[in-house]
């Protein structure tokens, strides 16, 4: 197989998996409410061929590889009333740096002491 092929066939495989339904999951339907998880969708893919002194591709030097992640972001929440989008840890994040801002604070303090 040649890396063009082996790339083509990464791209196919790529357009067949990358449609909206890897993004917004199945919608859930309970107490008046539509829930739609939302994800972030990452793929990396990457390939090679050795070639030789007089710079021809040797089919047997070649590899590739590749992948994809899903990371959940939060959920789409509707109801009669409003559409809002509700993000998974921001708190945990804001909280996060206000204790780092706090540790970075107290230590700034002592050194200068």
């Amino acid at each position: 197989m040649s890396i063009q092929q082996f790339f083509q066939s990464i791209v196919e495989r790529l357009q067949s998996s990358a449609h909206i339904k890897t993004v917004y999951g199945e919608p859930v339907i309970a107490a008046g409410k539509t829930i739609v998880p939302v994800a972030k969708v990452a793929y990396g893919f990457g390939g090679g061929t050795k070639k030789n002194d007089k710079g021809e591709d040797l089919q047997e030097g070649g590899g590739g590889g590749g992948g994809a992640a899903a990371i959940p972001v939060g959920v789409v929440e509707i109801t009669e009333q409003r559409t809002r989008f509700i993000a998974f840890g921001e708190k945990k994040k804001l909280a996060g740096a206000l204790l780092l801002g706090m540790a970075l604070g107290i230590w700034l303090g002592r050194k200068r002491s």
